[in-house]
């Protein structure tokens, strides 16, 4: 399994630009989704209550499982923001939601069984290689903004123990429709009543880890649950702290889900020790009961992203006016945006010709110095000419100052 591994081609690249940076030279980075603190901080509260909680003392082993405190205040906020009523004692804390979705793998999986999940999509691939699964891989369309329908994995679902979902998405920043999400979770609710006694049915991990990072009032958050109450015994959520209060490296994830996943989730990640450190959970209880200082944080939170989604949005669909051969989708949720960039059999002013995304994502790190992540990374073929940019490591400044950079290297190409 080890030798067989493959690196994240998101932190390769992101090694190159880093390295790039180091010698001096000045990139737009958009590959890490991850949050550069001097231009998002997380919440003042929120970190004010991780160093008194230190000063409390809260330096010893936490419970395997969460701090109570941590799992009621889930329990109450997930209540109240999503209408989703689970027990404390279904609510597993973990640091952030890697291994969080990680467990329900290994909770669910055997070798051999097969997960569904759509292309592109993050890191479900190596977590089949981890899990020993067999992965079925559904090729999404740009024309439903790389979001999976009912009619994509019907045909994948037949003895399937896990589809694994994503909205608001990573990496396309897009998210499902009501009516796309329903008929999905129609699927496997037949599919489940289907299936004989000694059958395992069909799970789903639903990862809403940016479910509070959604722009306008067009652009609504759905999870399958609150959309077929009957999947309540068959769907695991991924969720926590990490991108909704710009706090990646505070380490706070949580799921929940039915108790008898729960519990083998719990005494998985017991042996593993995943837990999130003690003092940012006893932090993070004491923020997530502040409602009001947690509504003004998201407000000024998503402004700040949506302004910078805009800009790249904004500056790409004015690049496809003016003739040159890219696009986007309108951004929806995360913080990300997705960028056409149809590129290949041009030739650069080297005379290489670019031939694969890879090739068109090195090629416009060099000459725009604006750093990119093909969808390849995700899972997709490396001729789709689709790329993800992260909008949470740069300076809206340096976003702007990126597109004229962005049109020059279009102009040399042939």
């Amino acid at each position: 399994m080890a030798q067989n591994l493959i690196g994240s081609e998101i932190i390769k690249l992101a090694g190159e630009v880093n390295s790039m940076i180091a010698r001096g030279e000045q990139i737009c980075n958009l590959t890490i989704g991850d949050f550069d603190p001097s231009i998002y901080p997380i919440p003042k509260e929120l970190k004010e209550g991780i160093t008194k909680a230190y000063n409390e003392g809260h330096t010893n082993y936490p419970p395997a499982n969460g701090v109570a405190v941590l799992r009621k205040a889930v329990t109450a906020f997930t209540k109240d923001k999503l209408g989703l009523s689970y027990p404390e004692n279904d609510i597993l804390v973990a640091g952030g939601s890697r291994p969080l979705i990680y467990a329900t793998y290994l909770a669910l999986v055997d070798p051999g069984d097969k997960v569904v999940f759509p292309t592109p999509s993050w890191n479900n691939n190596h977590y089949c290689h981890l899990s020993g699964a067999t992965p079925v891989m559904v090729e999404t369309r740009a024309e439903n903004n790389f979001m999976p329908t009912a009619a994509d994995v019907a045909p994948h679902l037949k003895g399937a123990t896990l589809l694994a979902l994503c909205s608001p998405l990573n990496p396309t920043g897009t998210m499902f429709a009501k009516k796309d999400l329903q008929e999905i979770c129609d699927l496997v609710v037949e599919e489940n009543k289907n299936r004989s006694a000694g059958e395992k049915p069909l799970y789903i991990l639903y990862d809403q880890i940016y479910w509070m990072l959604t722009f306008g009032t067009e652009h609504q958050h759905f999870d399958p649950v609150n959309l077929r109450p009957e999947l309540k015994d068959y769907v695991i959520y991924i969720d926590g702290i990490s991108k909704s209060f710009a706090a990646t490296g505070v380490r706070v994830g949580y799921a929940y889900g039915p108790t008898i996943v729960m519990d083998k989730m719990k005494a998985i990640l017991g042996h593993v020790g995943a837990w999130a450190p003690k003092a940012e959970q006893m932090a993070t209880a004491a923020y997530l009961q502040q409602p009001e200082q947690v509504n003004t944080f998201m407000t000024g939170l998503k402004q700040k992203i949506q302004s910078s989604l805009e800009v790249l949005y904004n500056g790409f669909k004015d690049l496809q006016k003016e003739g040159f051969a890219v696009d986007a989708i309108e951004p929806m949720g995360a913080i990300y945006l997705s960028v056409k960039m149809d590129l290949a059999g041009k030739t650069t002013p080297a005379g290489e010709v670019l031939r694969t995304s890879k090739d068109i994502s090195f090629y416009i790190l060099s000459e725009a110095k604006l750093a990119v992540v093909p969808f390849s990374a995700f899972g997709s073929e490396p001729e789709l000419n689709w790329f993800r940019l992260s909008v949470g490591g740069a300076s809206l400044e340096d976003i702007k100052a990126s597109m004229s950079r962005l049109r020059a290297a279009l102009e040399k190409l042939k």
